[in-house]
């Protein structure tokens, strides 16, 4: 893909209209600011890998990723001009239950990767975004606010009725689901469990790489593999090494839900891990360079501009 340093996308004309009576939270979506932007001017590439594993300790009153301590080398910091409380973007985690196999649980990444994506998109385009983001249930009352969720590691995603019933009249309604950072066959046979309760009758399709989504903000020509931090940071020394987690993970795929009529209401990014992407990049210079930089971060960015203006 062309380097975010210097691509110059042409601006469409980008709003968010309510989907069967729902309004959303407008937002003021236009695109890259210049080539004077450049995703280094924060601090990718700064500080060192730290390790670890990816899931965090979130108290359980926290109700914004604000509630929570970095778990890689900090977190950005903005605020929004005075009047724009209710005029932004939020990036919205889901939180669940995990059902017991093996994985993470939906406290993975965060805060880094919720705050580090949110900052990213504010700088990279012009729409305004909550600098604090948001934690929530899909039975919370404040969902339909929320235009975007993301889920991570769902491959070990456990949802009872209620929440099922509220997930399904979220996407009828308009809204988009994010699947992110699970690994091989066995927690895809789990997501897509999950997602046939949620949606039944609808099946995931492998998003093709002419699909709009792609070329929304950034052009994105490739399914790239971000690994986590740790088989990223061995692969500087030694090109050959593995980025996949799994023997029966090593090819990407992005795979969608459309509706009726074509929008996608589910995606899924199989055998990838941006959310590391996104919560690591201060931690090398190879890895921030490579697949946050690269791969990740343009996604993101890509797939949340979609989500805002379909």
């Amino acid at each position: 893909m062309e380097s975010p340093s210097t691509r110059r996308p042409t601006t469409p004309r980008a709003r968010h209209a309510a989907a069967r009576g729902r309004r959303w939270i407008p937002a003021a979506l236009a695109l890259l600011l210049g080539a004077g932007t450049a995703f280094a001017q924060w601090r990718g590439g700064r500080g060192r890998w730290r390790g670890g594993g990816g899931e965090s300790y979130v108290p359980p009153d926290a109700k914004t990723p604000r509630d929570v301590d970095t778990h890689s080398t900090g977190t950005p910091v903005w605020t929004n001009p005075a009047g724009f409380a209710s005029d932004v973007f939020t990036f919205a985690r889901v939180k669940y239950d995990h059902n017991g196999m093996m994985g993470g649980g939906w406290q993975t990444d965060t805060p880094d990767s919720d705050l580090n994506l949110s900052y990213r998109l504010q700088q990279m385009t012009s729409m305004r975004v909550d600098p604090d983001g948001r934690f929530l249930r899909v039975t919370d009352p404040e969902l339909v606010r929320y235009p975007f969720v993301y889920i991570v590691e769902p491959g070990a995603l456990f949802l009872g009725e209620a929440e099922v019933a509220a997930l399904r009249n979220y996407l009828a309604n308009g809204g988009f689901l994010m699947l992110d950072d699970f690994w091989g066959e066995a927690e895809w046979d789990n997501a897509a469990m999950v997602m046939r309760q949620v949606l039944p009758g609808k099946t995931f399709v492998e998003l093709p790489l002419d699909h709009p989504l792609y070329h929304g903000v950034f052009q994105i020509r490739e399914k790239g593999q971000v690994p986590n931090i740790r088989l990223g940071a061995q692969s500087e020394f030694d090109p050959e090494h593995r980025t996949w987690e799994r023997e029966d993970a090593t090819e990407v795929h992005h795979r969608a839900i459309l509706d009726d009529k074509g929008r996608i209401m589910v995606l899924a990014t199989h055998n990838t891990d941006n959310g590391d992407g996104w919560e690591r990049e201060g931690e090398s210079d190879y890895y921030f360079h490579n697949f946050s930089e690269k791969i990740s971060f343009p996604l993101g960015i890509n797939i949340i501009f979609y989500a805002m203006t379909h």
